[in-house]
């Protein structure tokens, strides 16, 4: 019994420092996915929290007068995320060619909810984390790379212009809209007079 218990103290000492910093990292993984499960429901607090961390990066940006490159990826990437939340998540081109539920086009068609290609918590979570990464690269002097950027701030507006009028063109063409507003809605009291109506010979 002496013997075993020993064995047992020594195998529980041997930790290696690698195992024991992948040991840490999970855990710390596990608490931040944990604290990010937590702040679902909270959008208004989730979105404040990110405008004063795009603010204290426009600020630093601004005070150091430099890092314009990071910024032009930084928005260049963000408007990628654009474009994956205000996409359905099948596109409806592509449902054409299938024998899939299309996008409702007319008023008398079944109403079904939008689902976004990029949903909204992964849209925040994602452009908070790119504000961060490029807050933190600002303190690296050998990534403030001499530019012109009113140049880049061009390039970005025209970009962002085509972009976006192919983008509504994408939505008036299949008819729908990437927000909750002005969609019909179930009434349930309108929907049990109609089957009262339909009862009565």
């Amino acid at each position: 019994m002496d013997i075993n218990t020993a064995g047992a103290g020594a195998g529980a000492g041997d930790v290696t420092p690698s195992g024991a910093f992948c040991q840490w990292t999970s855990s710390a993984s596990l608490s931040f996915q944990h604290f990010l499960d937590k702040t679902t429901p909270y959008l208004l607090y989730r979105w404040i929290a990110f405008f004063f961390i795009a603010v204290l990066y426009v600020v630093r940006v601004y005070l150091v007068e430099g890092f314009y490159v990071i910024s032009y990826a930084l928005g260049i990437y963000l408007l990628n995320l654009l474009i994956g939340f205000l996409s359905p998540q099948v596109d409806p081109e592509l449902q054409d060619l299938s024998d899939g539920p299309t996008l409702p086009t007319r008023e008398t068609d079944e109403f079904r909810p939008f689902v976004r290609r990029l949903p909204e918590f992964k849209f925040w979570y994602s452009i908070t984390k790119a504000f961060c990464i490029a807050f933190v690269l600002t303190f690296f002097s050998v990534l403030d790379v001499p530019v012109f950027w009113p140049i880049l701030v061009f390039y970005w507006v025209v970009l962002f212009t085509l972009t976006m009028r192919r983008q509504i063109r994408h939505m008036l063409k299949y008819k729908y809209l990437p927000f909750s507003f002005g969609k019909q809605r179930y009434d349930g009291k309108k929907a049990a007079s109609s089957e009262s109506e339909d009862l009565l010979p």
